[in-house]
């Protein structure tokens, strides 16, 4: 292992020096080589892939062959930041055994450092069976996409006794349960330092403020790619879409007048060589 691969316990060290935690989805080679470059702590193969780059509504749709085709990918462009196989709708919802075999299928066929699980204390004893199989387990409550219709819909999660009360529990619970991080997902501000004073393992977050451990987000959507739609807690750092845009319709305009390609971009051959090879065509 490469001396300066990121680690748990570098995580878990992080938290305690106060340092922040950065974390980004890929969720192919090209990107997650970008990021590792670039030092990102965290690289998240998220199941947001069945948005982004499936093109299906919700994440539910991803299957696990999926997610460990994306995660093969993303782990053969990483060599130092820590990668997270996130584990898709119903891949570990059934039974302690189907949830340590998908989980296991991260670990062993693409490579990942450890596997994402969406839920709280209700999902406690599952996270028990996989952290006790030797796999380590991020946890993530607040809003959780794969059960967003229990939720009623992409709602801030939170902002009354009885939801504030559960987040503090299930936290509480995840840890207890061995998981060595908890994204926090659409939680406010204020709750959300609660409960990362609350616990000794990392937080990260995604639309619940600053005084978390440290901050994920898709990277389409910090980069401009996503389209239209642009969730209130997403900075974009740069609109890409309209680049790029820009670049394929000149791309197209230059074709179309035959202005690409011009001599630069063409392979030239010696006129001698070139008249040898028509002669031999005319003859046949």
């Amino acid at each position: 292992m490469d001396k300066d691969k990121i680690t748990i316990s570098y995580l878990k060290e992080k938290k305690e020096k106060k340092q922040k935690i950065t974390m980004l989805t890929a969720y192919e080679f090209g990107m997650a080589s970008l990021l590792d470059k670039v030092g990102i702590d965290v690289i998240l193969v998220g199941d947001s892939v069945g948005n982004v780059m499936l093109g299906y509504e919700s994440t539910v749709s991803v299957t696990m062959d999926e997610m460990i085709h994306h995660a093969k990918a993303v782990s053969r462009g990483v060599s130092k930041a820590f990668v997270v196989g996130d584990m898709p709708f119903m891949s570990f919802n059934v039974s302690d055994t189907e949830a340590i075999k998908n989980a296991g299928r991260f670990l062993k066929e693409s490579n990942c450092d450890a596997v994402k699980v969406e839920g709280g204390e209700e999902i406690c004893n599952r996270v028990k069976a996989i952290n006790n199989a030797g796999i380590p387990v991020l946890g993530h409550i607040g809003l959780t996409p794969q059960t967003v219709s229990k939720l009623s819909g992409y709602k801030v999660q939170g902002k009354n006794i009885q939801e504030a009360k559960y987040l503090l529990k299930s936290i509480l619970a995840l840890e207890n349960a061995g998981c060595f991080g908890v994204v926090l997902e659409c939680i406010p501000a204020k709750l959300s330092k609660i409960l990362t004073e609350s616990v000794s393992i990392p937080t990260i977050g995604i639309g619940s403020g600053r005084y978390c451990d440290g901050q994920v987000l898709v990277t389409q959507d910090l980069l401009g790619m996503t389209g239209q739609f642009k969730p209130k807690f997403v900075k974009q750092y740069v609109k890409l879409t309209d680049i790029m845009s820009k670049a394929i319709s000149s791309y197209k305009k230059e074709v179309l007048e035959g202005i690409y390609p011009s001599n630069e971009y063409e392979f030239s051959i010696p006129e001698e060589t070139l008249k040898e090879i028509m002669n031999v065509i005319k003859k046949g």
